[in-house]
């Protein structure tokens, strides 16, 4: 296959055992990033890249924040969670909000080059055992609340993230670098979108589905 990969993680020995994996299915260039910076920069530098294989506690990955960001700034882009961290409801979670499988970091290389390959081939890849568990785990607001975050654009959501930080309308004004009205729209319809009363509301429940910390402190609309 001729499709671009970042591997991104943090640590150097599985950052390198993840390359090795991947180049078993990609004849192409595989790129690697140590934070989630690295792999936003990689994105908006590299067209080509279709899979994303990440590492769902690398610095700057708060919670599930870095793969609900990719997937809606980089909707052409596969992500694969790889991670120490397999409880059923965090792994459900992942896939509800758009990863197209999971990696348990135990994995040898022959199972992560199978994944690699099954989801380049547009289908969705998760170890036999962790299916079985997830089909006992029912999540429905979870279900619901990846739906609802469908619906933004990749500019609400990128409000929607500072909001749930806490900033006001003209703080997120300025690290957007666009006008207060132009936020106060955004967050008008991002309330609408996510049938929720408040931006205090609509940050908590963005947080706790993340499982991202702290929660947000910001005033009421």
């Amino acid at each position: 296959m001729s499709a671009q990969a970042i591997v991104a993680d943090d640590h150097p020995l599985f950052r390198s055992a993840l390359v090795q994996a991947v180049a078993t299915v990609l004849q192409s260039e595989i790129l690697q990033a140590a934070n989630f910076q690295e792999v936003v920069s990689l994105l908006e530098q590299n067209d080509s890249v279709e899979l994303v294989l990440l590492d769902l506690n690398m610095p700057g990955n708060d919670g599930l924040t870095g793969l609900t960001s990719i997937v809606n700034a980089f909707p052409g882009v596969s992500v694969v969670v790889v991670s120490a961290q397999e409880d059923p409801i965090t792994i459900k979670k992942a896939m509800d909000f758009g990863s197209s499988g999971f990696i348990p970091k135990s994995s040898p290389i022959s199972v992560l080059s199978e994944a690699v390959e099954t989801v380049l081939d547009g289908e969705q890849w998760l170890p036999e055992n962790i299916s079985l568990q997830l089909q006992h785990v029912n999540e429905p607001e979870s279900e619901q609340f990846a739906e609802k975050l469908k619906l933004l654009t990749p500019h609400q959501f990128s409000v929607l993230k500072l909001l749930a930080d806490g900033l006001l309308n003209k703080q997120i004004a300025y690290e957007l670098n666009v006008q207060e009205t132009t936020i106060k729209q955004h967050v008008s319809a991002i309330l609408k979108k996510l049938q929720v009363y408040n931006r205090t509301q609509a940050g908590v429940i963005f947080k706790q589905a993340m499982g991202a910390e702290g929660q947000s402190e910001s005033s009421s609309e």
